[in-house]
Parts: structure tokens; C-alpha cells; sequence
């Protein structure tokens, strides 16, 4: 009996190594490596990228690669809901909303909550220290293998669902808890109550110009810039009827770089001679027909004569 309960044994273990030894030489190893490389990247590069459209399309890619792992690791379940519920529906609709909304480049960078960036610290540590433990009990401990758990379970998705609504049903709730808490508080933060009525355009009108009377200020449209022979730029200023070029025809951020200054007065030089050459032309013209004048009346006075 004992000796047939030891064979027995061996027969067991044999079918685990020569299962194991199946499963490495299906080529999972290789496409692993391959995903596992191709997640690292598109990660490193949503992390670095300075769009935050081209972050959303890589964090896709990111989410597509986990669930190749996931169909590679007998998965399927998960595989699928990866791809049909985060990667098709949660990200493709803050995509959706990123690229209608779009990114404001004059949103502020001050931190309106104070400390956040310690307590991110602090979570960041205690993440790091979490992961830490997985990947430790996942390398030192003794895996039951995915064919044993299913087998108990009668299934990967009869197994997944224990999981899930049986012996994790406390942190399952938890989780869903703070979801719920975090998607509140980007509502309330995101809104704004109006304590006054929205301003016509009428409205906005009157203050304009109620404004320009206290202040000085333009009321109207600013003027457009310059369209000349050999320029036409939003650098180049208008020129008024006297000849000056208008301040107003340029926007502020643009007349502060050094080379447009340069060439504003560059051009106010020129006009400013175009001007004087103007002035010399017309006092010459007068000075001619005066002289001219001068003549003919002295030929007139010597014909009378």
C-alpha cells in the first residue's frame, strides 16, 4: 500500500514537470519578454511625452499589452474585460474628452491644495513597498498553478468571481468605495457655483466702454497688423495716418521678444526718415514754385518796363 501511494506520488509530480515543461517550451517566455518590453516602453514614453493625447494613446498601448499577458497566462476573462472595458470604453472616453476639451496652456501650476506633493511622496513609498511584497511572496512562495486553481473552481471566471465576491469581498467594496469618493471629488472640485447672472454681450459692451471712460483704455477692437509691399506678420506693426506705427497692432507677448523690438524700431526709423524725406521733399517743392513765382514776376516787371 505504501509503495503504491509513493509511486503514485512520483506519477503526480512527473505530470507537474512534464506540464511546466510544456507550458515554458509553447514559447511563453518569448512572448513575455516581447510584451513585457513593449509595456516598459509605451510606459517610459507616456511618462515623457509632452502631449497629453500622445500619453492617452501609449497608456493603450500599455493596457493592450497587459492583456496579451493575460491571454497568454490562460486569462481569458481578463483579457477580454482589459480590452472591452478599460482600454475600448474608461480610456478611448477620457481620449474622447481630452481631444474635445483640449489642454489650456495657461492653467496654473501653483498647487491650490497645500502638501500634496508630500503626501503623493508618502503614497508613492507605500505603492512602491506593496508591489515589493507581490513580486516577493510571487518569487519566494510556492504557486499552486493556474490548472490546479481553476480545477477547484470549476473555471478561470467561476474562480476569478470566488475571488472577487467571496474571500475578497471586504477589499472589493473598499475599492469600490474610494472609486466612488474620487469621482465625487472631481465633481465638486470641477464645479463652480454662480452666484450672479451670466453677462449678456450687451452687458459686456457697457463695461467695456465704461471701463475705456475710467481708464483710458481701447474699447473697441485693436487694430490688425501691418500687411505691407515685402512684410505681412503679426509682427509688423499697422501704421497710423501720420505715418507712426500703432503699439496696439501687436500682441504684448510678441512685442516683448528682442527681435521684434528691433524691428519695430527698425521700422519706426524708417518711417520716421520716410516721414523727414517726405517733409524735405515738400519744403523744396515750395521753395521751388516760390522761386519760380519770384521769376516770373521779375520777367513780367522788365517786360512792363
Amino acid at each position: 500500500m505504501t509503495t503504491a501511494h509513493v509511486l503514485a506520488g512520483q506519477a503526480t509530480t512527473a505530470h507537474v514537470l512534464a506540464g511546466h515543461v510544456a507550458d515554458r517550451q509553447s514559447g511563453e517566455p518569448f512572448f513575455f519578454w516581447l510584451l513585457a518590453i513593449v509595456s516598459v516602453a509605451a510606459a517610459l514614453g507616456m511618462i515623457f511625452m509632452r502631449k497629453a493625447v500622445h500619453s492617452a494613446l501609449l497608456l493603450a498601448t500599455v493596457m493592450l499589452s497587459l492583456a496579451a499577458l493575460y491571454a497568454v497566462q490562460d486569462a481569458p476573462f481578463l483579457a477580454f474585460v482589459q480590452v472591452i472595458v478599460y482600454t475600448g470604453a474608461v480610456l478611448m472616453l477620457f481620449l474622447f474628452v481630452l481631444m474635445l476639451v483640449g489642454v489650456s496652456s495657461t492653467d496654473s501650476l501653483v498647487e491650490t491644495l497645500r502638501g500634496q506633493r508630500f503626501w503623493a511622496a508618502v503614497s508613492g513609498v507605500g505603492f512602491v513597498a506593496l508591489l515589493g511584497t507581490g513580486f516577493a511572496n510571487a518569487a519566494l512562495g510556492d504557486s499552486a498553478g493556474l490548472k490546479a486553481a481553476n480545477a477547484e473552481h470549476g473555471g478561470n471566471i467561476r474562480g476569478l468571481a470566488y475571488l472577487l465576491f467571496g474571500k475578497y469581498v471586504f477589499a472589493f467594496e473598499a475599492t469600490s468605495a474610494l472609486l466612488i469618493t474620487a469621482a465625487l471629488g472631481a465633481m465638486v472640485l470641477a464645479h463652480r457655483e454662480r452666484t450672479t447672472p451670466k453677462p449678456t454681450q450687451r452687458d459686456l459692451s457697457v463695461e467695456r466702454f465704461r471701463k475705456g471712460a475710467a481708464t483710458g483704455a481701447h474699447p473697441g477692437p485693436l487694430p490688425g497688423p501691418g500687411t505691407y509691399a515685402r512684410h505681412n506678420a503679426v509682427d509688423m506693426p499697422a501704421l497710423l495716418p501720420d505715418g507712426t506705427p500703432s503699439e496696439l497692432s501687436v500682441n504684448p507677448v510678441i512685442a516683448a521678444r528682442t527681435d521684434t523690438a528691433h524691428r519695430h524700431s527698425d521700422l519706426r526709423g524708417q518711417t520716421e526718415r520716410q516721414a523727414l524725406d517726405k517733409d524735405v521733399r515738400a519744403v523744396r517743392t515750395v521753395t521751388e514754385t516760390a522761386d519760380s513765382e519770384a521769376g516770373a514776376v521779375a520777367e513780367t516787371e522788365e517786360v512792363e518796363k
